[in-house]
């Protein structure tokens, strides 16, 4: 039994990561595999926006629990090089037509899973066919790359299409990511036949090399993507398949959701930063608007050498509020402790100075836990965003947005774009990448230092996390104004974000970095 005040500490290692840097292309991603094809893509001679969509569709197979073709969507915000601000490839989640909240009936309960809501009878908004948004992540990655791309869309698709043929590296992690959803991925049968074995978790061998975990059918579609173009994905044999599989396991998606189905390029917000520069960021149904809360209070601030008591004290006084401002006008819940989304982002840099920072998901772990058996698509669980009680502010509805904490931001000085960053993780998002940031821009950290350095996290405005590396200064600060939960940043329980970040010098050098607690994330320089 643990003594009064004493807090378990369960990961007794240092732990660093590798930066990537030179003067070409850097791609930052959560999975080495998905870095590596937007490197190739690269080195083929494609720019910044190729490179992010092969990263992203090779993460489809490669991080399948986080994103993939049955995405619900994401945002990027893209500076080409030459240009003089950004742009915004909006592709955030939007409900099927046919959905409204009759779709859902209530126990009386409040749910324990996801977002505190009233809780619906068997979940059915958590997961399963009725949990699933519109898949618009194709969508985003069909956008960019017919605007900006500049291979063909088949030698972008290669790599993923190759790597789904090879299937999923089965070591511990992917172990530990089935096992958090194995419960309701036995309930689907494909689901259960791809991903679980004997209804267990798969475990990697004793000894020698891991192996992979074939897909389903996720190669052939995906090969039949990479020849037959992107709108076989929402008008063609894809989509046909797709609505086959709908009819099959009860969903509600139609063909006239996947036709209209399109990502669109807005401006992006700019924020003016300290020095002159500008933070660019994904306006809309973001976190960009809670994280413009934040920036008078820490514009305000005098600037140490290094971050501070003060600074912390007031970063997280500024983020408790703006999440209460945020959550009031949304009567959004906060998730319950532990709670687990999962989404990915990836940053891209070029040679010729175009910056990528996209973020994309699936919602939670393993999103809908649904593997849709003719296309081996694993969908999404975006409808969990929305309140299942009719007559709300954010109650479901049909063909309605969804609210995400999604952040990705490009930091720029005059014209050039000189930081991109962005993060997974929920309402933990915003913190992480403002922290990154900041860390770099104003207290002139590498992105190595700074992804090795301490954060707090704040996710609703009643408690603060403290990393338990902050000075004790820091956290007696952070106690004077509140709650504070003193925790490890580890894998899990997933009390911070997964961030990364490129970084670009006045001369042209360039240096990426991922977060040095999350085991497969890596940055990799051509």
């Amino acid at each position: 039994m643990n003594a009064p005040g004493f807090t378990p500490v369960t990961e007794n290692w240092v732990l660093t990561k590798p930066a990537a840097s030179g003067r070409r292309g850097i791609v930052v991603a959560q999975a080495r595999s998905g870095a590596e094809a937007g490197v190739a893509i690269l080195e083929a001679g494609g720019n910044a926006i190729d490179a992010a969509v092969a990263t992203a569709m090779a993460l489809a197979s490669q991080e399948p629990w986080n994103s993939g073709l049955g995405g619900y969507g994401g945002f990027a915000v893209v500076h080409r090089a030459g240009q003089a601000r950004a742009e915004v490839v909006d592709f955030g989640p939007v409900s099927p037509r046919n959905l409204t909240t009759a779709n859902f009936r209530l126990t009386g309960g409040m749910s324990d899973q996801g977002f505190r809501w009233p809780e619906v009878e068997g979940n059915a908004n958590i997961h399963g066919p009725l949990a699933v948004a519109v898949p618009s992540a194709v969508a985003g990655c069909e956008r960019m790359h017919t605007a900006w791309g500049r291979l063909p869309m088949a030698e972008v698709m290669a790599p993923a299409v190759a790597l789904a043929k090879r299937g999923l590296l089965l070591d511990w992690f992917t172990t530990l990511k089935i096992a958090t959803a194995a419960a309701d991925l036995r309930r689907y049968p494909e689901s259960a036949r791809i991903y679980l074995r004997d209804g267990l978790p798969p475990v990697p061998p004793a000894e020698g090399t891991p192996g992979f975990m074939p897909l389903g059918n996720l190669a052939a579609t995906m090969e039949q993507l990479a020849r037959a173009g992107w709108r076989d994905f929402y008008e063609g044999e894809i989509a046909s398949a797709f609505l086959r599989d709908q009819a099959r396991v009860g969903g509600v998606i139609d063909a006239a959701d996947l036709r209209a189905c399109t990502a669109r390029i807005v401006p992006s917000l700019q924020v003016p930063w300290r020095g002159g520069r500008t933070l660019q960021l994904a306006a809309g149904m973001t976190a960009a608007a809670t994280l413009c809360r934040i920036v008078p209070a820490m514009l305000a601030l005098d600037i140490a050498t290094q971050p501070d008591a003060a600074w912390y004290r007031t970063l997280a006084s500024e983020l408790r509020a703006a999440f209460a401002a945020r959550l009031a006008g949304q009567e959004e819940r906060p998730e319950p402790p532990g709670h687990e989304t999962c989404t990915t982002h990836i940053t891209v840099a070029d040679s010729e100075g175009t910056l990528v920072s996209m973020t994309t998901t699936l919602m939670a772990n393993m999103g809908s836990r649904v593997v849709l058996p003719e296309t081996g698509m694993l969908m999404n669980n975006g409808i969990m965003l929305f309140d299942p009680s009719p007559g709300r502010p954010n109650s479901i509805a049909p063909g309605k947005r969804l609210l995400t904490n999604m952040c990705p931001l490009i930091l720029r000085d005059g014209n050039r774009p000189i930081l991109a960053a962005g993060a997974s993780g929920g309402r933990h998002i915003m913190a992480a990448t403002f922290q990154l940031m900041t860390y770099i821009a104003d207290f002139a950290m590498d992105p190595a230092t700074a992804a090795h350095t301490p954060r707090l996290s704040v996710a609703g405005p009643d408690k603060v996390f403290a990393d338990a590396d902050l000075s004790a200064e820091v956290i007696a600060a952070l106690t004077a104004d509140g709650a504070v939960e003193v925790v490890t940043r580890g894998l899990m329980p997933t009390n911070f974000a997964n961030p990364n970040v490129i970084a670009v010098g006045t001369d042209g050098y360039r240096a990426g970095a991922s977060d040095n607690r999350s085991p497969w994330s890596v940055a990799l320089a051509q």
